[in-house]
């Protein structure tokens, strides 16, 4: 992973040091809350519900363990203990107070950390596949690519107050699992018939209130070209943004104006102009970024045989064996795994870990898995690189800690927003709605027979929690200043992505359980064979689930 060299430490100790005076004015009374209020954003600071909420970031989902045990260390003696996992793969604190946030900053800037760009009209955390560098469907490691736009982007004086907030995704395998069709930029790696490494480049796609799948504006970029092209995107957008209401300033709602053809010829005009500037990149400078991702010292084995006892004990033991099957994923060298650590067990708000925690994972990162750990997208988290015949021993651990329920990519494994608990903006809880299902489907066997599915809550039309996307979504709603929550059908964040549908009327948070249990009830009576959840509403539609679920609503 990239470490810090004196530019970026002499830049973040600047930074620190800044917005510790800027707070200091502010609290004072001779700063403005106005003048403050893009200062703080710029630095991750929201001020939510209850409290300021503080977010950090974290490159591509990366860190160490001696990250882990610094915000562990920072939850404990600055909040309540624990911390959130993000969508963006970042970290959020939601009780810091005000005053000490510049110490806080401080104290991250220790371990190569910081919170800038978190929020605010910028460039936001590139971010990636959390099986980058391990996966086997892998064509290309997106990590170097997405290190080269983070230092392209920090502090980049013409993308400090776009016209709203810009994020960037990059993937490099077969299979999309950085929802890159669902961000301002989507950059899947690619390879052209001479064998040259590119990007098929994507605009316009985003969630909340307008959720739009990116279009394709380029079928191959060549490598050295990226920072020129992303300058001529955003160049574009910045210029013909719109900046007079916030909630037509997407790049998203641009390219639907302008029609993607007209969008990408003024893409292309600007980048004649660019693509010989100094920003375009070099083979040094490419080969310089991806000396950072060095591969571990793996060991050589033989999977079949360090599998063996593995899987007697598979045999003995029913609980390992699920493990196995949902939170132990395919590494393209042999003799490895990659483990998901789940986030999700029943009873705790999906994506929130404890100071404890964290430094369990820190020595378990140590120990197995070359000291580093992955956030996703997901909220969960990832050792990617541990011994396939240390698995029993790993998962054992593990569940002692809470981090091994066998739920990955089911149900209960849902994204969810912190939503009216903690967010100014949320129009309902989602926290709550969240536990209510987590306790109705919390049969490990029910849950498998019905194999995978994606359940996303947001408690807003942000969409922070995904829920356009989810298999099954579901969005927080006001009426009349009561909560109500509205259920959507059929969407995907992968390569075959789709935008699910509203299945009808908005129901109470005392009826969205059993409306769940209803559209699983549809699906299970009228599935084929072992049709999943998704191509099951793909073939029937939205009229036999609505039907039943009004039906007994009524």
């Amino acid at each position: 992973m990239y470490v810090y060299d004196e530019h970026d430490r002499q830049l973040i100790a600047q930074r620190v040091a800044q917005f510790r005076r800027q707070t200091e004015r502010y609290l004072e009374g001779s700063l403005p809350a106005e003048q403050f209020l893009p200062i703080r954003l710029q630095n991750g600071l929201y001020v939510q519900r209850l409290a300021p909420m503080l977010r950090i970031a974290v490159p591509y989902g990366l860190l160490n363990s001696r990250q882990l045990r610094k915000l562990a260390h920072i939850s404990r003696h600055y909040d309540k203990g624990y911390v959130h996992v993000t969508t963006r793969q970042n970290i959020q604190f939601n009780w810091p107070a005000l005053e000490e946030v510049p110490n806080i900053l401080e104290e991250l800037a220790d371990v190569e950390m910081h919170a800038v760009q978190t929020s605010g009209n910028c460039i936001r955390n590139t971010t990636t596949d959390h099986f980058a560098g391990v996966a086997p469907d892998e064509l290309i490691d997106p990590r170097p690519y997405c290190e080269i736009i983070r230092q392209w982007s920090t502090f980049h004086p013409e993308y400090a107050f776009l016209p709203r907030k810009f994020k960037i995704a990059v993937s490099g395998s077969d299979e999309d699992r950085a929802a890159i069709r669902f961000h301002d930029i989507g950059l899947q790696l690619v390879t052209n018939n001479e064998g040259e490494i590119g990007f098929t480049v994507m605009v316009g796609g985003g969630l909340g209130r307008t959720p739009v799948i990116g279009k394709v504006i380029r079928e191959f970029l060549p490598e050295h070209d990226l920072l020129t092209y992303l300058e001529a995107i955003l160049r574009v957008y910045n210029l013909r943004g719109r900046r007079d209401n916030k909630y037509k300033a997407r790049i998203k709602i641009l390219v639907n104006a302008m029609g993607i053809e007209a969008f990408s010829e003024a893409v292309e005009q600007t980048w004649q102009k660019l693509q010989d500037s100094p920003t375009r990149l070099t083979d040094k400078e490419i080969k310089r970024t991806k000396s950072f991702f060095t591969e571990p010292d793996y060991q050589s084995f033989d999977d079949t045989a360090e599998m063996a006892e593995i899987n007697r004990l598979r045999g003995e033991n029913t609980a390992f064996a699920h493990w196995l099957a949902h939170n132990v994923h395919p590494h393209r060298m042999a003799g490895y795994r990659a483990i998901t650590l789940s986030l999700k067990p029943t009873g705790v708000a999906p994506g929130d870990i404890t100071d404890s925690q964290l430094e369990t994972i820190a020595n378990l990162a140590d120990e197995y898995s070359f000291g580093e750990v992955r956030t996703t997208h997901l909220q969960n988290m990832v050792l990617g690189d541990v011994p396939a015949h240390k698995l029993y021993e790993l998962w054992q651990t593990l569940s002692t800690h809470g981090f091994a329920t066998a739920n990955v990519g089911t149900l209960t494994d849902m994204i969810c927003c912190p939503g009216g608990d903690f967010c100014s903006l949320a129009n309902a809880k989602s926290i709550p709605v969240a536990e209510a299902i987590q306790r109705e489907f919390d049969n490990l066997d029910y849950l498998y027979d019905l194999g995978p599915l994606d359940l996303n809550i947001s408690g807003c039309m942000n969409a922070c929690g995904h829920h356009h996307v989810g298999h099954i979504g579901i969005l927080g709603v006001d009426k009349k200043g009561e909560e109500f929550y509205q259920i959507q059908l059929g969407g995907n964040a992968k390569n075959n992505a789709a935008l699910a549908k509203v299945l009808g009327p908005a129901f109470s948070r005392a009826e969205v359980t059993n409306a769940v249990k209803t559209i699983i009830n549809v699906y299970l009576e009228q599935r084929q064979s072992d049709e999943s959840f998704l191509d099951a509403y793909n073939r029937l539609g939205l009229a036999p689930f609505k039907e039943r679920v009004y039906a007994k609503a009524n």
